[in-house]
């Protein structure tokens, strides 16, 4: 048997009706293991990542290692990008494999599969690496910060990103300039032209009053008396009058950042409901791999394109086109297109069908003739005031269709069409005769809110995070942060939003619209072997921990009783009524005082009961009741800090409790036994038997045996 190991349950259907019948497919769903859930799994110097199996990956993890130890031979079939490589890796290392071959390929057809496993390859390490980077600094920012920043916010479950929180700062920025916008009035002119010596009529000219009449600090017309006087004149001179053609080029085949915004614009879905059919669609074998940055096709599927329009007749220009890619685009990939140009329609259902027909048509149009306009440009003047008032007249007609024959330009691009204006044809030294002067009243607006297509390409255009990632950023900070918000389809920030960016933007650099780009550079230097893994991750962990040091020092409060300022913070919670400050180093309490630490809650003292210590005999026990997290709980604990022996309350007498699992192994720090305890996960941990003196933990490595070299904070 040939085992073919995939990332997505989605494709094996279709592999499997295209392999021969010795092949087994089976789906890793997606990575196998991360970094550990609790702790972040990261330790300088060398930050080397410390990998679990996460719970819910086991039984899966299980079955690939029955199936791996069956097969003759283990392809492993990820998809063809950074992730796709580190989960590759990440199976070689838990399966055990030896030996097994790292197949990619872009589309899932019987040619490309089948080429794609005729010509296996090692596992990318420095594609490996730059992931190993890219989430390593994910979790740093977001370990690291999220805590400080939710103390000094006061508020809990704060989050801070290396993307999501620029992202962020974008709608915010824009929402703080439409606020300060202060808006002008200012007036245009525009004619109406009856005739030209008897030749047409219908047409329009706009006044130019930036020629003559404005300057750099008048950029307006403010008085209307002066538009009135130049809407009154009724002749014109033609100073001059210039025809030609223009041609217009089709778009770009589409990338993954132009899809979601084209999709946006001309199919109303959101960017993730677009990756989500996209994925439906390639894995049913129709589309080619939906996360590229590249414009261009490939030889072969350009050569098919033009082969099925010239049999089609549609019009073709004399060589293949080709695009510039944008700066720090990731070009393993060629552009998103049909795997079968001639497939008129694919998908399961409506939406996937309306993707598919925007997909096939954009790639299709990518490679037609231009469309051809005949253009006409008039000047014209006339004398208000003793001054010469300029007027144009612009229109186009459409000579030569070319690839608006197959679509039009959607939303996505940024097609300035020129209006539809009869101008006719002119000469220089005629008179045009003016039907009428129309006055308009023009208040100048601030620039647009965002909407979710604008913002992904506004995060293109600087070069925040990668456009795979796009849907699920937004995704984060609307649906699941909060931090933004929609209003008929507008962006608009939350209260929670401007608080996260007023509190970070002045600290750290990763708030900076350009860091972010420079550290995706830096994560194209690992990926391209310039630079080692540990080198990108070191100097971003140095420069992070030094502005953690400045933002802890201008927003942490230090505790009143022990001083400590990381464990101190604002316990708000309006739900339960909670508006106070604790510290987690000395357990001291205060009064909230307006945003402030105010005087200190006394504990309320515990009584003794009747009942000696079961343990040390020589202290009583307290008998401690209450309610945590919505469940009561009821028990003695020994008076003695020394002993701190605790028992469970059994008809309001203490009874032992059971004696926990101990496990062969000792605690590093004290050399006592570990006992096992369960995780909130699914999972276990270790923990000292020394409590309450020694209160070391261990997390379970993927063996089961504690992880001395890397304990919880």
């Amino acid at each position: 048997m040939k085992l073919l190991i995939v990332e997505s349950p989605g494709k094996i259907k279709k592999l499997q009706s295209i392999l021969p019948a010795e092949w087994r497919v089976a789906a890793s769903v997606g990575h196998i293991r991360d970094l550990p859930q609790e702790g972040y799994g990261l330790e300088p110097p060398d930050f080397r990542p410390v990998y679990q199996i996460t719970p819910e990956k086991k039984d899966v993890v299980a079955r690939l290692r029955t199936l791996a130890a069956e097969a003759d031979d283990v392809y492993l079939a990820s998809d063809p990008d950074r992730e796709g490589e580190a989960i590759a890796w990440h199976l070689k290392d838990v399966l055990g494999l030896s030996a097994c071959k790292r197949v990619t390929y872009t589309a899932i057809t019987k040619d490309d599969v089948e080429a794609g496993i005729a010509a296996p390859r090692d596992i990318d390490m420095a594609l490996v690496h730059a992931q190993e980077a890219r989430r390593a600094l994910d979790r740093l920012v977001g370990y690291k910060v999220s805590g400080p920043l939710s103390r000094a916010c006061s508020e809990s479950r704060l989050s801070a990103g290396r993307v999501q929180s620029p992202a962020v700062r974008i709608v915010v920025d824009r929402e703080q300039e439409i606020r300060s916008f202060v808006s002008t009035t200012h007036y245009g002119v525009e004619l109406t032209f009856d005739r030209v010596e008897n030749v047409s009529e219908g047409w329009n000219a706009v006044w130019l009053p930036r020629e003559g009449w404005l300057d750099e600090d008048n950029p307006y017309v403010l008085d209307k008396a002066v538009a009135d006087r130049v809407a009154a004149v009724r002749s014109l001179d033609v100073l001059a009058f210039e025809e030609k053609e223009a041609a217009t080029a089709p778009p770009a085949p589409f990338t993954t950042s132009s899809l979601q915004q084209a999709a946006g614009n001309a199919l109303k879905f959101t960017p993730k409901k677009t990756m989500e059919l996209a994925q439906k669609l390639y894995e049913a074998g129709h589309i080619t791999y939906m996360r590229t940055d590249s414009p261009n096709l490939s030889e072969t599927a350009i050569a098919e394109i033009r082969a099925y329009a010239d049999a089609r007749g549609l019009p073709l220009p004399p060589a293949p086109r080709t695009w510039k890619s944008k700066d720090g685009a990731q070009e393993a990939h060629e552009a998103i297109r049909p795997t079968h140009i001639d497939v008129e329609e694919a998908g399961e259902n409506a939406d996937e069908q309306a993707l598919y027909a925007l997909i096939r048509l954009r790639a299709l149009a990518s490679q037609l003739a231009d469309a051809v306009f005949a253009v006409r440009v008039a000047r014209l003047g006339a004398d208000v005031d003793g001054r010469q008032a300029i007027f144009e007249a612009r229109g186009r007609t459409l000579v030569h269709p070319g690839w608006k024959q197959v679509m039009a330009a959607d939303a996505a691009d940024d097609e300035d069409a020129e209006p539809s204006n009869s101008v006719p044809l002119l000469k220089e030294g005629a008179t045009a005769v003016v039907q009428q002067g129309t006055v308009s009243t023009k208040k100048t607006k601030p620039k647009p809110r965002y909407k979710q297509t604008t913002l992904i390409r506004e995060m293109e255009r600087r070069g925040i995070g990668r456009p795979a990632t796009y849907a699920a950023i937004l995704d984060n900070i609307i649906v699941q942060k909060g931090y933004l918000r929609e209003e008929k389809g507008w962006l608009v920030p939350t209260p929670r939003g401007e608080a996260i960016v007023a509190a970070m933007q002045p600290v750290f650099s990763f708030m900076n619209l350009d860091f972010t780009k420079r550290l995706e550079d830096a994560l194209d230097d690992v990926a391209g072997g310039k630079t080692s893994y540990a080198d990108c991750v070191g100097l971003a962990y140095d420069t992070l921990m030094a502005e953690l040091a400045t933002f802890r020092e201008k927003t942490a409060v230090p505790c009143p009783a022990c001083g400590n300022r990381d464990t101190f913070y604002h316990n708000v919670n309006p739900e339960r009524g909670w508006n106070n400050w604790k510290c987690k180093e000395c357990n001291a309490s205060f009064e909230d005082d307006g945003g402030r630490p105010g005087s200190r809650k006394e504990k309320k003292e515990i009584p003794l009961s009747e009942f000696d210590c079961l343990a040390c005999g020589s202290a009583k026990l307290r008998r401690i009741t209450g309610t945590k997290n919505g469940a009561a709980y009821d028990f003695f604990k020994c008076s003695d800090d020394n002993c701190g022996a605790t028992f469970n309350a059994v008809d309001g007498r203490p009874v032992p409790r059971e004696e926990p699992t101990l496990s062969e192994f000792a605690c590093k720090q004290c050399g006592k036994p570990l006992a096992v305890k369960p995780t909130r996960k699914g999972g276990i941990y270790f923990s000292c038997t020394g409590y309450p003196k020694c209160r070391q933990r261990y997390w379970a490595k993927d063996d089961n045996s504690p992880d001395y070299d890397n304990p919880p904070k």
